[in-house]
């Protein structure tokens, strides 16, 4: 098991970033919770993972804290829910934010992540009332600072890319990213962070 990774960003196209250690580049996929604190490429980083071993592939996750991580392999014991789905919640709503809803049966705010439909909605409140304690005792690790370095070349395409490999629909990942005002002056993560907030309103 690959328990954590720390080296050098070499790519980051949300949900995927590729990490160099020792000159292996390991490719990662991440919750936007973590894109939002990764540094610049080139820079150095600490990434918490998890490794999902399936018939067809190998998928590694990262998590810039060990409580997302915790909270993401809880999320993997809930019946119906995958790696993909798991990542658009956290995504979509921070694990505080999630215990919240959970201990408050509001199933309302849920619904309006990718992937998770009223069934799955229901059976997160049942499956993860008792599990709420896991991720809470994970220690929180902030990722490397911030550095300068280059913007992406196309900041709304790439948030376009990022919401639908997060499971939302092409138009309507478009739709949420028109919405973000003044878009095309921000960096991709900043368009999606707002998309995302813009989408559980």
């Amino acid at each position: 098991m690959i328990g954590r990774l720390h080296g050098r960003l070499v790519e980051k196209h949300p949900p995927h970033l590729l990490l160099d250690v020792h000159g292996v580049g390991y490719e990662v996929e991440a919750p936007m919770s973590t894109f939002y604190l990764l540094p610049e490429v080139g820079a150095e980083t600490l990434l918490y993972t998890h490794l999902t071993v399936r018939e067809d592939a190998h998928v590694l996750f990262g998590f810039a804290t060990a409580a997302e991580r915790s909270l993401f392999r809880s999320l993997l014991k809930v019946s119906g829910i995958g790696g993909r789905v798991a990542l658009g919640i956290l995504s979509g709503i921070s694990p505080e934010g999630f215990a919240d809803c959970v201990r408050n049966h509001d199933t309302a705010a849920l619904v309006k992540l990718p992937g998770v439909g009223k069934r799955t909605a229901e059976r997160l409140m049942v499956e993860m009332r008792d599990r709420l304690g896991d991720w809470a005792a994970g220690a929180g690790a902030l990722v490397g600072p911030r550095t300068g370095g280059p913007a992406p070349a196309s900041p709304v395409a790439d948030a376009v890319s990022a919401l639908v490999a997060l499971g939302y629909k092409p138009p309507e990942a478009s739709r949420m990213v028109r919405a973000v005002e003044g878009g095309s002056a921000l960096a991709s993560e900043e368009i999606i962070r707002l998309a995302l907030q813009g989408a559980l309103k």
